[in-house]
């Protein structure tokens, strides 16, 4: 009988970690937490002291006897959860079901589910950290605390089941918010100009870009500054002033945290957050390598850490100078330690081992682990090479005062990106054209002036969501898939070809959310209290203290919006549209996606259909009304009331005003009226009795 009992988390770890340990040790899982706070009530008592009201989660009743049987068989238990603040609050967790006081028990973590890490774990063993368990019981209470002190007010006022909680709400903020960036947008012409020129003694003609004026960069704000330049250059001659060759460096990419994963996972291989995150699991907990059995190949996934350890940079340069050279191998310099110290304590994600390179184990994975693995595999080797090197040659040609560039550039040294090359940073080799050189005798060609507008902000995608979250400290790792997973879920938000748009459901969850709890969904607050829960884990701030700071203002804020809620008489409003199974007046009402007409003789009459909002405004196709629409996921858009017969349809919204350059129709940007014809661009001040 093992006298040694492990409890992990995941019953994937089970069979993998007790082959490294033998047979005296009993690997055992909890299948997650064991403890929660109740779903049918708050659960935590604000009368005394805030204390959080633990019971058992359903159905793990059976579990925990089990575990409880192996405990008494043992005479050492040791808590293996996972090496972060939860993980942490897991063991303490099940220290408290399973009664755990009078028997020797040890926490271990380990960062890589490998033979060698396991075993030093034990070496390593020590006591629950409390500091990081209450800094994960300040998380849970607070989330708490929002999500049943708000919902139920959310639930008054829209009459549907929705739910608010603390970080998802910010997020769904900074969607919103961005929405309104882009409507309120007011494109800026601006003009570029290329002069094709000839090189004597060559076919191939050279483009130059204009620059300014000699050494003077000028921006091009309008078509008669462009013609004014065009008059000056018709006869000019064009001149080879200057021919320089020069080096720039890029930069080796720094290794995968959780966030950098997420993001580039979505943009190389169209992964949502969550498919990564549980398929980053899968490559942790243990892969079945034929003779090996099941072995970790990555690092743990939830950290927010660059650093490496001592042992994976040996590793590092053992593996790139062999497979390389000496010159590709390079050690950057540390990097200053983030304020965020969270996951500090964790490496940054890598291989376990770089000689088990993707392609050699690619028949043990499913076709996702791979291309995930390859991506994390190639990531590592690459953070610790060279930099690219990229010879430049810059010429610039002047004729009458004006200036014209013309660049090239090749890679020179390929250091890092003879191994992996970003996304968004590929680029390719340009060459200078031949014979020109100083001595060069040009003739002008042709000139070629193009008219631009600027491009709204883009909307958010999952990973770049992601990354503003990550620089505004809302957040940590694991939580950024878990709250895009619910304001999707919830339909809050939608997704279309990688881009989030918010629903009317969502604008108007968000608008009650900012008028009601503007500290809830205010950003720099949820910032702050991500840095006070970080003072928890460091032991500077007691977990209580947070709860009891926060508790009296959402209490305050719940109770002045329960107040206004109660002066607010919800009735169904009707419509115009007579229901045609009945003939009584069909009235709107809020559904999972958005506004719709039902009949008020429910359950008699089931009769339901669209409900389409008129804007005021004629279609400019066909001079009918223009109603706001969505698509089949929930996207608003404005379109034509007698669609399918007429086609029009408009992200923005349309004015009735007519553009007065060309007289297309306008649509409404901010307190601007700008004419959708993007070849004319005219910007007219919006009058001041139209509404939006």
């Amino acid at each position: 009988m093992a006298e040694n009992l492990v409890i992990v988390e995941s019953p994937a770890k089970v069979h993998t970690i007790k082959k490294f340990l033998g047979p005296e040790y009993e690997v055992v899982a909890s299948q997650g937490h064991v403890r929660d706070l109740p779903k049918s009530r708050l659960g935590v008592d604000v009368e005394h002291d805030f204390e959080p009201r633990y019971i058992t989660i359903r159905g793990k009743g059976d579990l925990l006897a089990s575990l409880r049987k192996e405990v008494k068989k043992a005479k050492t238990v040791y808590l293996a959860t996972d090496p972060d603040r939860e993980g942490e609050a897991i063991s303490w967790h099940l220290s408290q079901a399973l009664k755990l006081e009078d028997k020797n028990v040890h926490r271990i973590t380990f960062n890589e589910i490998t033979e060698k890490a396991v075993k030093e774990s034990f070496k390593a063993s020590r006591e629950i950290n409390m500091n990081l368990v209450d800094a994960q019981q300040a998380r849970r209470v607070l989330d708490r605390m929002v999500g049943y002190q708000i919902s139920p007010l959310l639930w008054a006022k829209i009459k549907r089941g929705l739910s608010a909680g603390r970080v998802q709400s910010v997020a769904l903020r900074i969607i919103c918010d961005r929405e309104d960036e882009i409507n309120a947008f007011i494109p800026e012409e601006y003009w570029t100009l290329e002069a094709e020129l000839k090189i004597k003694g060559e076919k191939k003609p050279v483009i130059a870009r204009y620059y300014g004026n000699g050494d003077e960069k000028v921006d091009l704000k309008s078509e008669e500054q462009v013609n004014q330049i065009l008059k000056k250059l018709k006869k000019a001659k064009f001149e080879v002033v200057d021919c320089k060759e020069g080096e720039r460096t890029k930069k080796a990419p720094l290794p995968f945290t959780t966030s950098t994963l997420q993001q580039e996972a979505s943009k190389v291989l169209n992964f949502t957050t969550s498919k990564t995150m549980r398929i980053a699991q899968q490559l942790y907990e243990g892969i079945e390598l034929g003779n090996d059995g099941p072995v970790g190949i990555i690092t743990y996934l939830r950290t927010d850490s660059t650093r490496l350890s001592d042992e994976a940079e040996s590793m590092a340069k053992k593996y790139i100078s062999k497979h390389y050279g000496k010159e590709y191998f390079s050690n950057p310099e540390k990097a200053k330690k983030n304020s965020k110290k969270i996951q500090d304590a964790h490496e940054a994600i890598r291989p376990t081992n770089l000689d088990r390179t993707p392609e050699s184990i690619k028949d043990s994975l499913s076709r996702d682990q791979y291309r995930l693995y390859q991506l994390i595999w190639k990531r590592f080797v690459a953070c610790r090479m060279a930099n690219a090197v990229y010879a430049t040659t810059t010429v610039k040609i002047d004729a009458a005062g004006e200036r014209f560039v013309v660049t090239a550039s090749k890679v020179k040294f390929d250091g890092f990106m003879s191994v992996y090359v970003q996304e968004d940073e590929k680029e390719k080799d340009t060459v200078l054209a031949k014979g020109l050189g100083k001595d060069s005798e040009l003739s002008l060609q042709e000139l070629m002036p193009k008219q631009h507008f600027t491009q709204p902000p883009a909307h958010y995608t999952e990973a770049s969501l992601i990354r503003a979250m990550e620089e505004l400290g809302i957040g940590r790792p694991s939580t950024y898939a878990p709250t895009i997973t619910t304001i999707l879920a919830r339909r809050y938000v939608i997704k279309e070809a990688k881009n989030l748009f918010v629903t009317e459901l969502g604008e108007v969850v968000n608008r009650m959310m900012k008028e009601s709890f503007p500290s809830i969904v205010d950003v720099n607050f949820t910032a702050n209290m991500e840095q006070l829960l970080d003072g928890v884990e460091e032991g500077n701030v007691k977990w209580k203290t947070i709860i009891a700071n926060f508790y009296p203002d959402l209490e305050q804020a719940v109770q002045v919006a329960e107040k206004e809620l109660e002066k607010v008489e919800i009735k169904d409003e009707e419509s115009e549209v007579v229901c045609e199974n009945c003939g009584r007046k069909m009235v709107i009402k809020y559904g999972p996606h958005g506004k719709f007409l039902a009949c008020p003789g429910f359950p008699e009459c089931r009769n339901t259909k669209p409900y389409y909002e008129k804007i005021g405004v004629a279609c400019p196709k066909c001079g009918k009304d223009v109603v706001i629409k969505k698509t089949k996921k929930g996207r608003r858009f404005f379109g034509c009331v007698d669609n399918p017969e007429c086609d029009f349809m408009s992200w923005a919204r349309p004015s009735d005003v007519r553009c007065d350059k060309c007289g297309a129709y306008t649509v409404v940007r901010g307190n601007k009226l700008v004419c959708s014809n993007e070849k004319c661009g005219n910007i007219m001040n919006k009058p001041d009795n139209k509404e939006e």
